[in-house]
C-alpha cells in the first residue's frame, strides 16, 4: 500500500526534470540565435554576452562554444590588426582605444599586452628622446648622450634616438670626463715643472681646479718630477702625471680623486667593475663573446645561447668599448630577393609520308594431295588458276605530329648572405632495389624503396658586397624520364637524361642575366622503300615510306638580384676610436684648441727654494690659462720687471681651494703687509 501511493512522486520528479532540460535548451538556442545576429551587425561585444548565456543554459553543447570562441578570436585579431596600423600612422591614443577592446574581451590576450606595453614604452622614450633633445640644444651633451642610449638600450631601431646620437657623437668626437669633473677638466692651464715633488705639482693642479686628490699609502708623493704644458687643460695635466709617474685614478665623486700606483694589486683592489648585459638581435651570442675576449681580454663573459645574450663584467672603460664593439657586430644580415625564371621549351616534328610496298610475295598450289606433299606431275598442271599468291598488300600512309610545350618556372627567393637556397619543381621516381639473402630455405629477398628527383633543381648562394653588387654561385640541373627497364628479378630501372650547368655571377642590384645554351636536338630518319625507284628524288615517296622525327628541347635561365637590405658602412667615429694601451684602456684627453695665450702677470715668491709664478684670482669672467712655473734654485729665469723685491697681492693666494690629503696652505698675510721676495740670482 505505502510503494503504490509513492509510487506517482518519481514520475513528477522525472517529468518537472525533462521540462526544465526543455525550457533551459529553448532559452540557449534562443540566446545562440541573438548572439548571431549581433555579430553579423558588428555588435561583438553583445553578441559574445548572448553566447556566454547560451553556454551557461546549455554547458555541454560544443556548438555554443565553437561559434564563442571563433566571434572573440576574430574580434580580437581583428582589434590588434587595427591597433598594429593606427599606431603605424601614428595615433597612438587610438591605438589604444583598440587594445583595451580587445583585452575586454578577451583578457588572457598576449598580443594585446604586448601592445600595450609598446605603447607605453613609446610614450616613456618619446619622453626621453624631448630631454635628450632639450640638454643637446643647451650642449649638455653627455647628459644627451645618457638618454639617448636609454633609449637605444630598449630599442635598437629607434631611428631619431640613433640618428640624435650620432649628432652628439659628432660633436663630441670623444666621450666626455665624468660629469661631476667636466666643469673642472675643462679648466685652462699653463703649468712648468722641473725637477719638482709630485705633492707639489698636485697641490698647484688642486688649487687651480678645485679638485681634492687623495693618495694611497704607497704613493711615493715626494717623487720627482717634471711636466711642461702649454694652451692644456687641467684634465690633460692630471692624466700625463699620471702616465709619466705610473700612477692610475678612481673617481670617488665629483670632486674627488685618489690616486694610486699602477700596479695590478692596486688596481684589483681600487678598479671598480660594472655587469652589462647585451641583448643581440643579429649577431651571435658566442661570435660576440669570442670578441670580446679577444680584444678586450675579457675573463669574466656569459653566453646565454637560449637568450642570445652576453653577460659582462669588466672595468667602466672596457664596458665602453664593449658597447662600441657590440654595436658594430649586432647588425642585421644582408638579405637578397632572387627573381628567377625558367623556361624550358620543347619541339617535336614527326613526318610519316609514302607508300608501303610488300617487301615479299609468296606463291603456292591451290591443289594438294592426301599425302601433304606436291607430286611431279601436279607441278606440270600448274597454271595461272592454280597458284595463289600471298602478302602482296600495299600500305598508303601520310601522317604528321607537330608538338610544342613550355615549361616555366618562375620562383622568387629571398636568400640571407652566403646561405644556400634550392628550389625543386618536379616529380620523385621510386627505384625499387631487391636484396636477396642467402639461407637454407633458398633465401630471403626483401625490397628498399627510393626517390629520385627528375625535373627542375636550382641551387643558388649568394655573397652580397658593399657595393650593391651581388656574387651568386648557380647550380642548375634538368633532367627527364627517358624510359624504363625491366632487370631479370623483376625490378624497374630508370633512364634518367640529365643537363646542368654550374656558374658563378656578379651582377648589380637590379641587373638580369640570361644563361641559355642548354640545347638538345635530335633529328632522326628512317623509312622502308622500294631499291632503286625509292630513292628517286620526288616520285621516290610513291615507292617508300619515310620515317623522319626531329626534337628540340631548350632550357632558358633569367636571374635578377633585388637587394632587401645591405650592411650599412659606420662612420668614422664608429669604426675607429681610441682603445688605451695594452695595459689599460682609459682615454687620452681631447686636446684643446690651440692658440697663443699671454702669461698671465703674477708674483713671484718662493716655494721650497724655487721660484714660483702664482695665478692670479679666479675673477667672474672666463678663465684665462693659468701660468705655473717651477725651476730648480740652479736655474735663472728671467723676470719681465727689474730685480728687486715684489709685492704679492693679497688677493691671490686666499682664493685657491685647498688641497684634500695635502699640507694645509700658509696663512696669506694680513691686507696691506707686503711680502718680500729675494732677488733673482
Amino acid at each position: 500500500m505505502p510503494s503504490d501511493f509513492c509510487r506517482p512522486y518519481p514520475v513528477r520528479l522525472a517529468l518537472a526534470a525533462a521540462l526544465t532540460l526543455a525550457l533551459s535548451g529553448c532559452a540557449g538556442q534562443m540566446a545562440y540565435n541573438d548572439g548571431q545576429k549581433l555579430v553579423a551587425a558588428d555588435q561583438v561585444e553583445a553578441g559574445l554576452l548572448k553566447y556566454r548565456e547560451a553556454i551557461a543554459a546549455e554547458p555541454g553543447n560544443a556548438q555554443y562554444k565553437a561559434a564563442y570562441l571563433q566571434a572573440r578570436d576574430g574580434s580580437t585579431n581583428r582589434l590588434n590588426e587595427q591597433a598594429e596600423r593606427e599606431l603605424a600612422e601614428g595615433r597612438p591614443q587610438v591605438a589604444m582605444l583598440s587594445l583595451r577592446r580587445a583585452l575586454a574581451l578577451e583578457p588572457a590576450n598576449e598580443r594585446a599586452r604586448a601592445g600595450l606595453r609598446l605603447l607605453e614604452a613609446d610614450a616613456r622614450q618619446a619622453g626621453l628622446l624631448g630631454e635628450a633633445q632639450a640638454a643637446f640644444a643647451r650642449k649638455e651633451y653627455e647628459t644627451a648622450r645618457q638618454k639617448l642610449n636609454a633609449i637605444l638600450a630598449e630599442r635598437p631601431a629607434h631611428e631619431p634616438a640613433r640618428l640624435l646620437l650620432a649628432e652628439v657623437t659628432d660633436r663630441t668626437l670623444a666621450a666626455a670626463p665624468d660629469a661631476g669633473l667636466a666643469a673642472a677638466y675643462k679648466l685652462p692651464i699653463n703649468i712648468e715643472f722641473r725637477d719638482a715633488s709630485l705633492k707639489q705639482v698636485f697641490e698647484v693642479i688642486s688649487r687651480r681646479s678645485g679638485l681634492n686628490f687623495l693618495f694611497d699609502k704607497d704613493v711615493k708623493t715626494d717623487q720627482r718630477t717634471s711636466i711642461f704644458l702649454k694652451n692644456s687643460t687641467v684634465e690633460q695635466a692630471v692624466y700625463y702625471l699620471l702616465v709619466s709617474n705610473q700612477l692610475e685614478q678612481q673617481i670617488m665623486d665629483g670632486n674627488t680623486i685618489l690616486v694610486f700606483p699602477n700596479v695590478a694589486a692596486k688596481l684589483k683592489e681600487y678598479q671598480e667593475m660594472t655587469v652589462k648585459t647585451f641583448f643581440l638581435a643579429n649577431a651571435d651570442a658566442k661570435n660576440v663573446a669570442n670578441t670580446l675576449k679577444t680584444i678586450l681580454k675579457s675573463r669574466d663573459v656569459v653566453v646565454d645561447e637560449k637568450l642570445n645574450l652576453v653577460i659582462l663584467r669588466d672595468s667602466p672603460e672596457a664596458i665602453k668599448l664593449a658597447t662600441r664593439l657590440v654595436a658594430l657586430q649586432d647588425v642585421a644580415e644582408p638579405e637578397v630577393m632572387l627573381d628567377v625564371e625558367i623556361l624550358e621549351i620543347k619541339r617535336s616534328r614527326l613526318l610519316d609520308l609514302g607508300i608501303g610496298w610488300p617487301g615479299s610475295v609468296g606463291f603456292s598450289p591451290l591443289t594438294s594431295t592426301t599425302g601433304g606433299g606436291i607430286t611431279i606431275d601436279t607441278l606440270r598442271n600448274l597454271n595461272g588458276g592454280t597458284i595463289g599468291v600471298t602478302a602482296l598488300s600495299a600500305t598508303i600512309t601520310a601522317n604528321k605530329t607537330d608538338g610544342d610545350s613550355n615549361t616555366l618556372a618562375n620562383p622568387r627567393i629571398r636568400v640571407r648572405n652566403r646561405e644556400k637556397a634550392k628550389v625543386v619543381i618536379g616529380d620523385k621516381v621510386p627505384v625499387i632495389t631487391t636484396i636477396i639473402t642467402p639461407g637454407t630455405s633458398g633465401g630471403f629477398a626483401s625490397e628498399s624503396v627510393s626517390y629520385v628527383d627528375v625535373g627542375l633543381t636550382l641551387n643558388v648562394e649568394p655573397t652580397i658586397y658593399l657595393n650593391n653588387e651581388v656574387a651568386i654561385r648557380v647550380a642548375l640541373e634538368v633532367s627527364n624520364l627517358v624510359d624504363s627497364v625491366v632487370t631479370k628479378s623483376g625490378s624497374v630501372a630508370y633512364r634518367i637524361g640529365t643537363r646542368s650547368a654550374t656558374t658563378m655571377l656578379q651582377l648589380k642590384d637590379g641587373e638580369n642575366q640570361v644563361l641559355a645554351g642548354l640545347i638538345s636536338n635530335e633529328d632522326r630518319s628512317s623509312g622502308s622503300k622500294v631499291p632503286l625507284l625509292g630513292s628517286l628524288p620526288i616520285v621516290g615517296r610513291l615507292f617508300g615510306v619515310g620515317h623522319d622525327s626531329t626534337d628540340k628541347n631548350e632550357i632558358v635561365l633569367s636571374i635578377t638580384p633585388h637587394l632587401v637590405r645591405n650592411i650599412q658602412r659606420p662612420g668614422l667615429n664608429a669604426a675607429e676610436f681610441n682603445a688605451g694601451t695594452e695595459g689599460s684602456f682609459r682615454r687620452r684627453p681631447e686636446t684643446p684648441v690651440t692658440a697663443t695665450v699671454p702669461t698671465v702677470p703674477g708674483a713671484v715668491g718662493t716655494a721650497g727654494g724655487a721660484s714660483v709664478v702664482a695665478p692670479p684670482a679666479r675673477p667672474a669672467a672666463p678663465l684665462a690659462p693659468a701660468t705655473v712655473t717651477v725651476t730648480t734654485p740652479h736655474t735663472i729665469r728671467p723676470v719681465a720687471e727689474p730685480p728687486g723685491p715684489v709685492v704679492l697681492p693679497s688677493a691671490t693666494l686666499p682664493n685657491l681651494a685647498p688641497a684634500v690629503g695635502l699640507p694645509p696652505t700658509p696663512a696669506a698675510p694680513a691686507p696691506g703687509a707686503p711680502v718680500v721676495a729675494p732677488p733673482v740670482r
